[in-house]
């Protein structure tokens, strides 16, 4: 029986460590018959050992979504391994140490600059750089928490991800017309290195939990990872410009 993305080519951004959103997406896009290339930044060779745990070998790329020469390359660069993308994922973010945990009123502007072209920006600049892989019926996500409130300690990073969810929006008002459709899965709090970075963030990991209608295990990046390859496969076509929550219920509630 065919896997949901049987022949799918994709590139996978994001990966830091065996507990990223991103590693799971692999896999699981992997199990159901995707074909992946995944980029990473900084320490590739990390990158590397960590694909080794996935179920196929796959190409690691470099990228950086603040070097134009990086991004100018990477439609050839993928051309090497694929002859084409039928998705990507986007799951990239970043904030200086003033921008998440600290006063919110201390953050200079540089660091609240890159904050949004790191955590953003980079959603249009991705896009842009694999349009020459992309066709017809393709699917860009990426990865958000939830933006339409204030969180504890999210700060300026929250920002970002308003700015995100905007760039969603107009990027499939601008991607329609050539049948590409462009979306962002809000997962809950996980367990990630990005959220170790976040101040109480294991607090607010337990009492999501304690509050979500159908429980939330921060552990378990399998939800995330699915309703991923969910947008990435053709049973969504006619989705587009939207967030999908993923995160218990937790959204739906006032208190």
């Amino acid at each position: 029986m065919p896997g949901l993305l049987d022949g799918k080519r994709l590139l996978i951004t994001g990966i830091i460590t065996g507990s990223s959103l991103a590693f799971h997406t692999a896999r699981i896009a992997q199990l159901e018959g995707a074909q992946v290339v995944l980029t990473g930044f900084g320490r590739v060779s990390l990158v590397e050992r960590i694909a080794k745990r996935l179920p196929a070998a796959v190409p690691v790329l470099e990228l950086d979504v603040t070097n134009q020469k990086h991004l100018d390359s990477l439609a050839g660069r993928v051309h090497e391994h694929v002859d084409g993308l039928d998705g990507v994922v986007h799951s990239i973010g970043f904030a200086p140490r003033s921008c998440v945990g600290a006063p919110f009123l201390d953050a200079s502007a540089g660091d609240v600059k890159t904050t949004v072209e790191v955590s953003a920006y980079s959603f249009m600049s991705l896009a842009r750089a694999c349009l020459p892989l992309l066709d017809r019926g393709s699917s860009i996500v990426g990865m958000d928490f939830d933006a339409r409130v204030a969180w504890p300690a999210y700060n300026w990073m929250g920002v970002a991800k308003a700015a995100l969810e905007s760039v969603n929006r107009y990027l499939a008002k601008e991607l329609g017309p050539q049948g590409i459709r462009v979306n962002l899965v809000s997962a809950g709090p996980m367990k990630t290195m990005a959220a170790k970075s976040i101040p109480g963030s294991s607090d607010f990991e337990r009492d999501w939990g304690d509050r979500a209608p159908l429980g939330w295990d921060s552990t378990d990046a399998s939800p995330t990872a699915r309703s991923v390859c969910a947008l990435l496969s053709d049973w969504l076509p006619a989705t587009t410009g939207t967030m999908i929550m993923v995160d218990g219920g937790v959204h739906a509630l006032g208190v």
